[in-house]
């Protein structure tokens, strides 16, 4: 997770508030404190630190005649303001349109990751369903349309560059004529970068702008420069109209705070930030949001815009033999298959509220590697054995280690993958049925707007099933905190309109579960809200 040692010095400090019996200016104070040195550690600028110190100060009212427990609650809200604050320019950022060409311009220095960036975007409007496409223009660096041609091969996206013409003006012009004659949507325009900002850099972007008209010209900065984004910013700004910004290498690194906050300061929108080397690993940045996501209380709408770019609701019979209560191990194998799908665990699972940033290190090669070593299980199972619930192997143990030996595994770890089975087809079961969860859910759905008060007691009544329902033999979920967890979504009526997005129009299905350390390797694929509140708490 970005920024996760920031996230947990910060809520360590107000967790330190929370525990004091007392709130007095001291106690704020001491809070307060920490939180600076945190920012300060993370390259954040002074000025903006004691900006934030200071809103902080004056939004609270210490004298109120209100209990400690509000008291601490309106402490630790006036901090998130002011942290998302931090990072948020205040500018709408720009939105390509449907039906018509969108020409983007990438631009920015040598070695920040503009080439690979340029790849991650068309990918991902292509998995929102855009026709997207990419052209080469950088003829300054050897290899850059070598680098393209691999990144948009593996990605499928259509490209266009060349290895003899070297002028980057008429590729970019050959380059987007031709794609907008083919009704290409999203049209991205790489170009060359330099090893500081000079004058050679800014005229060659402003003639490629003049051939292409872009419709938006990204920059595309590296992160680990900290406060200098703020001068390196405000230069591209002036000289090349940039409309918004990608934030890039923000894995792990110390100083990708101070980028942010330094953008933000300049008022040009952050829309991405890349977290890694991979075609998945770019973010769709929003302050609240990331703010959220950093402090460990998870990111809702990054969760469902994931779960719905997976087009998880096609797989109409495994949705109709969940609600009827029915899972097989066949079925917990296409759930693996889709979780590996949705990226790196790690990502998902820092979307999750609940989920310490802590637990997530490591996240990404055990809880992958754990869903491998099963699916490899998995696929040394005859048909019957997959299509079955296990009962098999109760009545033959001889097909463990058959199965064992097919996969190249241990007897034991046939048995451990046995179990999970049975915790989430036990789970299932629960959910599904006439007097189950999902019906209860749907119950819910139906009840409408028109009675409030219906839908809250539905509500309380299906958490409580859920939490019954196999979730505490769970490590991890023992203690999770239902109601913290609908109060992270907006409250009943944050739930409610979430019901509404993923009931409505067929339903879509819910968010697997994820393997996380000393979880359980992966859940099945609940369906609607009922699935992916079991989700949330997956540890």
């Amino acid at each position: 997770m970005v920024l996760a040692d920031l996230g947990r010095k910060i809520n360590g400090a107000i967790q330190s508030m929370s525990k004091a019996s007392v709130i007095d200016d001291k106690v704020v104070d001491e809070m307060l404190k920490e939180i600076c040195k945190a920012l300060m550690e993370s390259d954040i600028n002074i000025r903006l630190i004691q900006g934030l110190r200071k809103n902080v100060k004056e939004s609270i009212n210490l004298d109120e005649n209100t209990g400690a427990v509000n008291k601490k609650r309106n402490i630790q809200k006036a901090v998130m303001d002011e942290l998302t604050s931090l990072v948020d320019p205040g500018v709408e950022a720009w939105k390509p349109k449907k039906g018509k060409a969108n020409v983007i311009m990438f631009v920015g220095l040598q070695g920040s990751g503009k080439t690979t960036t340029c790849t991650k975007l068309a990918s991902f409007y292509q998995r929102k369903g855009w026709k997207t496409c990419l052209v080469c223009t950088d003829t300054f660096r050897a290899g850059a349309f070598d680098q393209l041609k691999q990144n948009a091969t593996k990605a499928k996206i259509p490209y266009y560059g060349s290895y003899t013409e070297t002028d980057p003006v008429q590729l970019a012009h050959e380059g987007v004529s031709k794609f907008k004659k083919d009704n290409f949507e999203i049209i991205i325009v790489d170009t060359s970068g330099r090893h500081k900002q000079e004058q050679e850099l800014f005229n060659e972007m402003q003639q490629i702008s003049s051939a292409v008209n872009p419709d938006s010209t990204i920059f595309v900065m590296d992160g680990t420069i900290g406060q200098a984004a703020d001068a390196q910013a405000r230069a591209f700004k002036e000289a090349a109209n940039v409309g918004s910004i990608i934030v890039t290498k923000m894995d792990g690194h110390a100083k990708g705070g101070g980028a942010i906050s330094a953008v933000a300061a300049t008022q040009c929108p952050i829309i991405f930030i890349g977290t890694g080397e991979h075609m998945h690993d770019l973010e769709r940045f929003a302050p609240g949001p990331f703010i959220s996501k950093m402090m460990g209380m998870g990111d809702i709408s990054g969760l469902m815009e994931t779960v719905q770019d997976m087009k998880l609701d096609q797989n109409k019979d495994l949705m109709k033999k969940l609600e009827q209560g029915q899972f097989s191990i066949r079925d917990m194998y296409d759930q693996f298959t889709t979780i590996l799908k949705m990226g790196p665990l790690s990502k998902v699972m820092g979307m999750m509220p609940g989920i310490p940033p802590e637990l997530l290190a490591g996240t990404e090669a055990e809880g992958g590697n754990r869903i491998k070593r099963f699916m490899c299980i998995m696929d040394s199972m005859s048909a019957q054995e997959l299509d079955g619930e296990g009962k098999e192997f109760v009545d033959q143990p001889k097909r463990l280690v058959r199965v064992a030996r097919g996969s190249g595994t241990t007897v034991a770890e046939v048995e451990t993958l046995l179990q999970q089975y049975k915790t989430f087809a036990a789970m299932v079961k629960k959910m599904g049925g006439q007097n189950g969860l999902l019906k209860n859910m749907q119950g819910m759905q139906q009840g409408g707007a028109g009675n409030p008060m219906m839908n809250q007691n539905k509500m309380a009544q299906a958490m409580k099933q859920l939490q019954s329902g196999g979730l505490g033999n769970i490590p991890g979920l023992g203690g999770m905190d239902i109601q913290g967890m609908i109060n992270q979504m907006g409250g009943m009526s944050g739930v409610q309109d979430m019901m509404k997005s993923m009931m409505g129009g067929g339903g879509m299905p819910g968010m697997p579960g994820m393997g996380g350390p000393g979880g359980a390797g992966g859940m099945p694929d609940f369906s609607q809200m009922a699935k992916m509140m079991k989700s949330m708490g997956m540890g």
